[in-house]
């Protein structure tokens, strides 16, 4: 009997690639009943265990039933239950014109592997990431903050691991961080931060993050404060100022599709970075390739909205140079030189009446030599 062969030492990536390999038991410290059973068995449902709180004592483990794409994702918790990693293999229509993954497709992985992350530790699947109590008040998540630094693109069939954790960030939301790899030399390629805020479903309006919501998910968060960003002066935390007319570049008429809306009713977060970039100028798109993007979310975008993308050069603002990284995190520092570097201010706003829908900032690089 001929066997397969397979030249990728993660048995995983085997089984992406349509070899026959065991399925993946989800290792961790605590007694967990692995999703092993194989699926053309009609059994009973397999139990999977997850973290639960039990208000300030150390977190135990129930049981609830395993689906069949748990078995098949390439995620797991980390040892200590408080970040999950996953791997994704970039796919050709993920790809641009520079014949590495968009910055759209980053953006998707990250929302991707935050809410498996959520499912994982048994929140809703009708959500992102929707604890029990949010469910019952009608509570959702949305952003209000996205910073991606990319420092390197991962190109078409390259695997990429991605570790997310989330934290309180004060009273009115919490945060997201990821950090990305290539997942076959471990070198880190990209880090990602963002701030969420709770939103009433039926009224529309912001609210506060209850403590009973808060106890819901803390017990999932590291116990120590832990940032993909803990430079000082990175940019994730800079003021974007208002973009005033007359911009530079524009695009006008923008038209959201129906596939642009999400299951939170509006359009989906990633789609307003596609948009920004609409207005982005020619010359820069052909010569570089987009290093870091950060996006304030002012209102929501709803499908029957009508939206202007405008787009002006900013100047860099003078700074101490800012030293390596040690550890995992990777380097913060612009790849380059300044010269060679391009920043730009962003604006989305309605038609109609000019009402904000989003602030942007964007860095770009001189693309690589191929």
């Amino acid at each position: 009997m001929l066997k397969p062969f397979c030249n990728v030492t993660d048995q995983a990536q085997c089984r992406f690639l349509g070899l026959p390999s065991p399925v993946p038991r989800f290792r961790r410290r605590y007694a967990v009943v692995p999703c092993s059973r194989p699926m053309n068995k009609p059994t009973a449902p397999v139990q999977v265990q997850a973290v639960v709180s039990d208000q300030g004592s150390p977190a135990r483990l129930e049981s609830g039933p395993c689906s069949l794409a748990d078995r098949l994702r390439l995620g797991t918790l980390t040892e200590d239950g408080l970040s999950y990693k996953e791997k994704f293999i970039v796919r050709c229509y993920e790809v641009g014109i520079n014949k590495t993954a968009t910055v759209e497709t980053i953006a998707n992985l990250l929302q991707e592997v935050g809410c498996n992350h959520a499912q994982s530790v048994g929140f809703s699947t009708d959500g992102f990431a929707t604890t029990t109590t949010m469910r019952k008040l009608h509570l959702i998540w949305v952003t209000a903050r996205m910073h991606i630094e990319i420092y390197k693109y991962p190109a078409w069939s390259d695997v990429v691991e991605i570790e997310t954790w989330c934290q309180s960030e004060g009273r009115i939301g919490t945060r997201r961080d990821w950090i990305l790899k290539d997942y076959a030399t471990g070198e880190v390629i990209g880090r990602a931060t963002s701030k969420w805020v709770m939103m009433n479903q039926d009224t529309r309006r912001l609210q506060k993050v209850s403590d009973d919501v808060r106890e819901e998910y803390l017990v999932f968060c590291p116990r120590e404060l832990r940032l993909a960003f803990p430079e000082e002066n990175s940019s994730s935390s800079r003021k974007i100022s208002k973009l005033e007319d007359p911009a530079q570049y524009s695009r006008l008429g923008l038209i959201p599709r129906r596939a642009d809306l999400d299951m939170n009713q509006h359009v989906n977060n990633v789609t307003y970075i596609g948009w920004l970039l609409e207005s982005m100028p020619q010359d820069v798109i052909d010569t570089h390739e987009l290093q870091t993007i950060t996006l304030d979310y002012r209102r929501e975008c709803q499908q029957d909205n009508v939206v202007d993308s405008l787009t002006s050069a900013e100047p860099f603002e003078d700074a101490e140079p800012v030293s390596k990284l040690q550890g995992t995190n990777g380097s913060p520092a612009i790849t380059g030189d300044k010269e060679d570097n391009h920043q730009f201010l962003h604006l989305l706003r309605l038609s109609g009446d000019g009402s904000e829908i989003n602030r942007g900032r964007s860095v770009w690089r001189k693309k690589p030599a191929r």
